[in-house]
């Protein structure tokens, strides 16, 4: 795989979909962007929480009907008794909506806490129980006939990630994502294999398919939030954050907070081993553009901390890397971005990053971009 480096700024154009910064409430995080086929775009994220980690997180979206110009104000979709994270969004024609997270119980961290922020968390745990955090903990998915307006009851999922699952050309689901096998506890830890499932019917039930073989040496437990594309001619090329276990990293000469890659050629029954790119930046999200561009966004989590991209003309095979789309973030707590295509072929970013100081609560923000040149 060739890999070239670019590392300059392109022309962007920035703005805020929700931002209070100075609210208790005000911190949102790991959001995904859909596009519907009317335009209307959804960014949908854990929102009107209080930090990185609490125990209040909620799945919000808001709406655009003016490609991203100007959102409505965040709606609450679901509020489980704990604490909702990652979001993804994924349109599945017409007014079909589909949103994904995972939920977990933050009781057990209370321990480490002092004692201001314990008291702060009170309200958030306060009539947590094990039955209760037994029935939602876990991965979950949610649909919606009406474009989010209403929706149906959440459906459990095998696998988790950031951006959800994507549709494929046959109109089936295809999630890409790491096994969330017991507890939060494990799954913190590590545990999990990345693998694939697919729905045939927008997300109700889920076929197992194949796991991506590791990379010779390196540890299961630092691989996390994945995500795929399906390229013309059927090939499924994903990415996956390759981060923590360091000092094994380290020996393998493998690049922490970074991405390996892995393909399918036959629907995702079997990939090809993860193979790393080797440089910072992550988790990723993959566009196919109308131009036949592979576009992935990332974070940058070293300073210029701030949001990323890379494009492949070829499919995979090569990548040139490191074009800057911001790099103002005032701290390492931000990314995931994720990318739709507007109408006139330029693209759209939703991302989390503190708006202006490193006091603020994280917002959602977005850049307006053009492929480059």
């Amino acid at each position: 795989m060739h890999l070239d480096r670019i590392d300059r700024p392109i022309p962007t154009e920035h703005g805020v979909v929700s931002a209070f910064p100075g609210d208790f409430y005000g911190y949102f995080g790991w959001p995904t962007l859909a596009r519907m086929d009317d335009g209307m775009l959804i960014a949908a994220a854990s929102g009107l929480r209080n930090a990185h980690v609490c125990p209040f997180g909620r799945n919000v979206v808001c709406f655009s009907h003016d490609e991203g110009r100007t959102w409505t104000a965040p709606r609450v979709v679901n509020d489980s008794p704990l604490d909702d994270r990652d979001t993804g969004a994924l349109s599945l024609g017409g007014g079909k909506l589909l949103l994904s997270w995972f939920t977990t119980d933050n009781r057990r961290q209370l321990d480490g806490l002092d004692d201001a922020v314990a008291r702060s968390w009170a309200p958030g745990v306060a009539g947590v129980t094990d039955a209760v955090a037994a029935a939602w903990v876990g991965a979950w998915t949610c649909s919606s006939d009406d474009a989010g307006q209403t929706w149906n009851k959440p459906v459990k999922a095998p696998l988790t990630t950031p951006h959800g699952p994507i549709r494929l050309s046959s109109g089936d689901l295809l999630f890409f994502g790491k096994e969330f096998l017991v507890d939060m506890e494990g799954f913190r830890g590590g545990q999990g294999a990345i693998g694939a499932a697919k729905s045939p019917d927008g997300g109700t039930t889920w076929e197992r398919l194949g796991k991506v073989p590791l990379y010779p040496g390196s540890p299961e437990g630092a691989y996390h939030e994945p995500h795929v594309a399906e390229l013309p001619g059927g090939r499924l090329l994903g990415l996956i954050r390759l981060s923590g276990a360091q000092e094994e990293l380290g020996r393998l000469g493998l690049t922490n907070f970074s991405l390996l890659q892995t393909v399918s050629d036959d629907g995702g029954h079997t990939w090809t081993p993860a193979e790393p790119l080797g440089f910072h930046g992550s988790p990723p999200h993959l566009l196919v553009h109308s131009s036949g561009a592979l576009v992935c966004v990332y974070g940058s989590r070293l300073k210029p901390y701030g949001q990323r991209l890379m494009v492949s003309q070829d499919g995979g095979d090569s990548w040139t890397y490191d074009y800057i789309l911001r790099a103002d973030g005032p701290d390492s707590d931000l990314g995931y971005p994720s990318t739709v295509e507007l109408g006139d072929g330029s693209l759209l970013s939703l991302y989390y990053q503190k708006p202006d100081s490193v006091r603020d609560k994280c917002a959602l923000l977005w850049t307006r971009w053009a492929l480059p040149a």
